[in-house]
């Protein structure tokens, strides 16, 4: 079990890492002598048009927003769909205790933001604490490195998966402000012949991205955010290989690679008389690459493929694109941007550890759930300091939730100061309740 989580680790640290370099320079970038032209670079229209049935014209900053994110959510969305069926959240045993620290760590922040916000004009922000971004979270935790314990690096990966799953609810139902219906139902068609597709067989990935961006283009007009569509089609996506093809697939590798070797020995000894043009020998390489596809299931080898850049360009793309707030008199001035920072600060870093340890104390108290083996309650709430940590979907919501720039730039501030205040609380804490020395089997 090390193994794939020490490589998830990996790719998380070097992650967080780039959304932060990403972050860092939209501020300078925002608050330099050129900071007019970061708001100018990310307002340039970008237009797509085949023919007249299909339009979109977009700023770049939501080309970020609704079309790259929506790969994110992609992704975000296979992931999920494998921790219910085959990881952390696919048993009520072991789901109960991060499913039910994930709703108190959502409900909690929203409830002290609405609480500072109530009625007032910047109300709908209630949703920006909700959410814990894992890259951070992670990266976060493993600066502690062995002293961890396995299974409370589990906790947290599937606490944030259950949190990411409860954000993608919160945006499709309380962010959506008009729905077309005509629209709406022609997604909802492409989602259903996508279903079809996978019944019958397909695996030719080139007409699932066909009908993937149909499906995101009716979205988009819908008025429902367009990155649901690709947590939908994340869900959809197959995460099993038929058990009857796995002798099949050997057989059919052995015999690639015979003929792979037949033909380059043969192309060693008489390299003028065999496989000219070495049309056999990318025959077999391709048979070989088709049955390295065929080994994994749809989703593995799509998250595979995927993981890399979405954590490497567009996360940072993202960050470099949001997180650009104006740091002046005018904007920290501002007794709505402070009161607006201050909500979201708080419930980032009180309503998280709160809400998180909270819940999972009435899970463990009613027989819900039960503590993992070498986690204490010290660990368990410093986990929940941790995923106070806001930033990638906590900036997105922000977008989502604020047309006005103040209220708005308000809510990035706090994004940043309460992620940065629950990094440094939650390993205080955590450092405190580890024991001293801990071996950590591989």
């Amino acid at each position: 079990m090390a193994r794939p989580f020490g490589q998830f680790m990996e790719l998380e640290i070097s992650s967080a890492i780039l959304l932060l370099i990403g972050a860092i320079v939209a501020l300078a970038w925002a608050n330099s002598p050129w900071g007019e032209s970061y708001a100018h670079f990310w307002h340039t229209p970008l237009s797509i048009q085949l023919g007249e049935l299909f339009t979109v014209d977009l700023s770049l900053a939501h080309w970020v927003n609704d079309g790259l994110m929506a790969i994110f959510f992609f992704v975000v969305g296979m992931e999920i769909k494998r921790e219910l069926v085959e990881g952390e959240l696919s048993s009520r045993s072991r789901a109960m205790l991060p499913i039910l620290g994930a709703l108190g760590g959502m409900i909690v922040p929203a409830g002290i933001y609405t609480w500072f916000q109530y009625g007032g004009p910047a109300a709908n922000g209630w949703g920006v604490p909700m959410a814990t971004d894992i890259a951070f979270a992670v990266a976060a935790l493993s600066v502690l490195g062995p002293r961890v314990p396995p299974s409370l690096r589990i906790f947290l990966l599937a606490l944030a998966i259950a949190d990411d799953l409860g954000a993608i609810a919160v945006i499709a139902i309380f962010y959506t402000v008009e729905i077309h219906l005509g629209a709406l139902g022609l997604a909802a068609g492409g989602l259903v012949f996508c279903f079809l597709m996978n019944k019958a067989g397909v695996r030719s990935f080139l007409p699932y991205i066909v009908v993937g961006c149909f499906v995101w283009f009716e979205t988009h007009h819908s008025g429902v955010h367009a990155t649901i569509a690709g947590v939908l089609l994340g869900f959809l996506t197959p995460c099993g290989v038929e058990e009857e093809d796995h002798e099949s697939l050997i057989d059919r590798g052995r015999h690639a690679l015979e003929r792979m070797r037949e033909v380059l020995i043969g192309v060693h000894d008489t390299p003028d008389s065999v496989d000219q043009g070495g049309h056999q020998r990318h025959h077999a390489g391709r048979e070989l690459m088709v049955l390295a596809r065929e080994s994994l299931s749809p989703l593995d080898f799509l998250v595979n493929i995927l993981e890399r850049p979405v954590a490497f360009v567009i996360m940072p793309i993202f960050a470099l694109a949001n997180a650009g707030v104006v740091l002046d008199t005018s904007t920290l001035g501002e007794p709505m941007a402070l009161s607006v920072a201050r909500a979201v600060a708080l419930g980032l870093v009180l309503g998280k550890p709160i809400g998180v340890t909270l819940f999972a104390w009435l899970a463990v108290r009613t027989g819900l759930a039960e503590l993992p083996r070498g986690v204490n309650w010290g660990m368990i709430a410093a986990t929940g300091v941790l995923a106070g940590i806001g930033f990638t979907v906590a900036l997105f919501v922000t977008a989502l939730a604020f047309d006005d720039p103040v209220h708005a730039a308000g809510s990035k501030i706090g994004i940043l100061i309460g992620s940065v205040v629950a990094t440094a609380a939650g390993l205080i804490v955590l450092a405190r309740s580890l024991p001293k020395n801990t071996v950590v089997s591989k």
